[in-house]
């Protein structure tokens, strides 16, 4: 079927480098000798020659979505190094604006990081007020004399937009060190060094970015690493900065669909939540636990969700936007959620595990008692000796623990589909990934012991070899190699192996004077897990949009090489073993491990994902990393301070992998009770093969789209949480990567991903002041009037039967 809307393809000015002050004839020669197999012209474009960019073209490929989302044109004369990004003016005194934004995020996300309610400081919410500040200070300040062009040298750019969303995106991230900080603090007494507790927030944070940087050129430049969460954040830059006109019908949808949902959310999240599950099949039986189990999903472990509608994009983009997830994602994402639906069925009227003796839907530890209908909650402190190590005779007395049988479903899938990641990706993806581990092949490492390697003033590349070289890759995003055109300064790769190195010294230096004692080795072996996974879960990330997470593993890891120990820090003033939250304490598994693998991950992660996006804006390289470094600086300072600052009570949540690593030999080593757990990471290694040997012998497009990782880690997906925003996800998500992209293609291309901000934006506004005005986040909540769409706490918000296992 042919698109219905047909329109003649729009001719777009093209903003090339050709300038006489940037490039020299020599480098125009190279550009003109460009490659391109696909036949297109090849010379360089004139500043305002006209190309045509076909709107009613299907988008199928990331080189699609990179021309067509978003332009191929840069003007390098724009400048982000402006008074605004630099400076907020008020009356007489003078604030970082960037860093005013960075200080406003990274402490807004700290607040909520240590409290019930959760909010995630997004970076679409960012941009957003980034903009407010920017153009009310463009009005504002005055322009005239000296002073006036300094403080106001013009319209707000998009540049300067791009540099302000991405230092208080950098610095919007929760370290996980200071919970790891909070519990030594609150819980052992205290420690030595306050600077130090600084210094490893910082270097947790920071060696992420150092690898994330020494890696993108695998992970970051390559078109096919498209990172497609940053499209729709890329497409709102470029319209709220292009020529008014050009921009008006994208900007008017954006207006419109951010003010309906800023009003909307209201609605769902305060007045009417039963609009956040709305279950016929409950409504029409509410007294059925089988019906709860499989259609539940409005209230926290309370069921499947299965074929509920949800009417809050809160929650149907909790993990992030379905409009911009790709189709080959979501796709996998759908097999494997399917699969998790049958699979905790089977298991759990199956008594599998003896499930049925346990919620259908948790994540504690049980003990046995004949006398009752169900298990007991374990009583973790009842093995503990008062060191806080586990004590083999009183486990003995007490017995293994009990897990739910969904909740073993999620640790054998996700186990599964994490060392299926490695495979899969060397099957299908080797040569996207090579380029990674080409500094350890024995040609390479040969080079090391010639004396010539190190005479680097000889050794280097030419500047105009690179460029030619680089120019003439087509595997290389066309925005990247335009910026290559246009002269951007590169930034060495020394500044990121700085960054890792001088993050690592301080990392283990600062580990052992506050005597948290994860030993050199295991800090070692924590940060070359971290590169490894980068390149393997990173590239994934980048090519799919799926983000893996990795904390069950290291937390396997460091149950193994840390037995018996679920707190991995002695105490340095340990308090009475009665004390308040005494029993707390035990939740920590080796945190400090966890901060330097997992939260290093996810923090290089992020950095990663805004190298794309600053890539994709044409900001320079070098203006990225000053404002990602000064961002991370910024965020892991106020993460520490409001750590400080906070009233830490009812802090943490039972952590069941806490105890159950601890005493993994017990639970999941081979024989055990649970040694399916472990053996599932062996199984997963080989689950990709059947497929890739399929295609082998018999290639077809289906063989190739199946990607075993995300299916697996999707099949455990259910295991927690509020999941009755399910299937809106997907209806929508069908809707626009598939319906709307190959019949309307015009739609998609021109407002699929603006919309997918607008959406993101109104709704996060709108929460955030729900959450300081009526949720408590301010000190006194103000609950809305029970009635019908607001049922009282004893009801399901989607009326189904309250099962009386779930209050154990």
């Amino acid at each position: 079927m042919e698109p219905s809307i047909a329109e003649t393809p729009e001719k777009v000015p093209i903003e090339s480098a050709d300038k006489e002050s940037n490039i020299s004839d020599e480098t125009q020669h190279i550009m003109k000798k460009e490659a391109n197999e696909k036949g297109r012209d090849t010379s360089i474009p004139k500043l305002g020659d006209e190309v045509v960019l076909d709107d009613n073209a299907v988008v199928s490929t990331a080189d699609d979505l990179v021309t067509h989302i978003i332009r191929v044109e840069d003007d390098p004369s724009v400048n982000p190094w402006t008074i605004r990004m630099v400076f907020l003016v008020r009356g007489l005194t003078a604030r970082v604006l960037g860093a005013g934004l960075s200080i406003f995020g990274g402490v807004l996300q700290e607040i909520f990081y240590f409290k019930p309610q959760t909010i995630y400081v997004s970076q679409v919410f960012l941009t957003v007020i980034a903009y407010v500040l920017g153009e009310g200070l463009a009005w504002a300040i005055p322009r005239k004399g000296r002073i006036g062009n300094l403080l106001n040298p013009g319209p707000f750019n998009a540049k300067e937009h791009a540099a302000v969303a991405l230092m208080a995106s950098a610095a919007s991230q929760s370290a996980l060190a200071t919970e790891a900080l909070a519990a030594q603090q609150l819980f052992y007494g205290g420690y030595p060094s306050h600077a130090a507790g600084v210094f490893i927030t910082l270097s947790s944070q920071l060696i992420g970015y150092g690898i994330a940087g020494l890696l993108r050129d695998v992970i970051v430049r390559p078109t096919k690493m498209l990172w497609p969460m940053t499209l729709p954040i890329s497409s709102l830059l470029e319209s709220l900065h292009r020529d008014k006109e050009e921009s008006k019908a994208r900007l008017k949808i954006f207006y419109i669909v951010f003010t309906a949902l800023f009003f909307w959310t209201i609605v769902p999240e305060w007045i009417f939540p039963v609009l956040e599950g709305v279950s016929i099949f409950c409504l029409a039986n509410q007294s059925s636990l089988v019906f709860t189990n499989l259609f539940g999903g409005a209230s926290g472990n309370e069921g499947l969700g299965f074929l509920s509608f949800c009417f809050d994009w809160n929650y149907v983009a909790s993990l992030g936007s379905p409009l911009w997830y790709p189709l080959y994602a979501l796709t996998n994402t759908f097999i494997g959620y399917i699969g998790c639906i049958i699979l905790f069925l089977g298991v759990y009227y199956a008594n599998i595990f003896n499930s049925q003796n346990f919620p259908f839907l948790s994540q504690l530890l049980f003990h046995g008692d004949s006398n009752s209908t169900y298990f007991h909650t374990y009583n973790q402190t009842a093995i503990l000796n008062p060191d806080f190590t586990v004590n083999e005779t009183l486990l003995k007395e007490q017995g293994i623990p009990w897990l739910t049988g969904s909740y073993l479903c999620y640790l054998i899938t996700s186990n599964m589909g994490l060392t299926a990641t490695f495979t899969h990706m060397l099957l299908w993806n080797f040569d996207d990934i090579k380029p990674g581990w080409a500094w350890a092949t024995p040609s390479a490492l040969k080079k090391w012991f010639k004396v010539e390697t190190y005479k680097f003033w000889k050794n280097q590349e030419a500047p105009e070899q690179r460029l030619e070289r680089k120019l003439n890759d087509e595997s290389l995003d066309p925005h990247y190699r335009l910026m290559l055109r246009n002269l951007y300064d590169e930034c060495p790769q020394w500044w990121w192996g700085a960054v890792l190195v001088g993050s690592f010294i301080a990392g283990i230096a600062c580990l052992y004077s506050i005597k948290s004692t994860l030993p050199w080795w295991g800090f070692i072996v924590a940060n070359i897990l971290t590169v490894v996974f980068m390149l393997f879960f990173g590239a994934q990330y980048g090519l799919t949009g799926f983000q893996f997470n990795i904390q069950p593993i290291t937390q396997m890891l460091a149950g193994y090489m840390f037995p018996g120990k679920p707190l991995a820090s002695q105490c340095y003033k340990c308090p009475d073993t009665t004390a308040p939250y005494s029993l707390i304490r035990v939740v920590f598994l080796d945190l400090y491990f966890t901060c330097y693998t997992y939260n290093s991950l996810q923090m290089g992660q992020v950095l990663a994902k805004d190298l794309r996006l600053a890539q994709n804006v044409h900001l320079s390289p070098r203006s990225t990393f000053f404002v990602q470094v000064v961002g991370c600086l910024i965020g892991a300072l106020f993460n520490y301070v409001m750590m400080l600052t906070l009233k830490l009570t009812s802090l943490y949540q039972f952590n069941t992998l806490a105890i159950a690593w601890s005493i993994a030999k017990d639970m999941f080593s081979i024989g055990a009770r649970y040694q399916w757990v472990t053996i599932s990471y062996l199984l997963g290694f080989f689950v990709p093969f059947p497929f890739w040997i399929a295609n082998k012998f018999y290639p077809h497009r289906a063989f190739s789209y199946i990607n075993l990782s995300i299916i697996l880690w999707y099949m455990g997906w259910l295991f927690v949480g509020i999941n009755a925003s399910i299937l809106m996800y997907f209806i929508l998500g069908f809707g626009a990567q598939w319906w709307l992209r190959k019949y309307h293609p015009h739609l998609f291309n021109k407002y699929n991903y603006i919309i997918s901000a607008a959406l993101d934006g109104g709704t996060q506004v709108c929460v955030f002041i729900l959450t300081f005005a009526v949720f408590g986040g301010s000190g006194t909540s103000h609950s809305f009037p029970t009635w019908a769409g607001n049922p009282s706490a004893s009801h399901n918000l989607d009326y189904c039967m309250v099962n009386p296992a779930v209050s154990v």
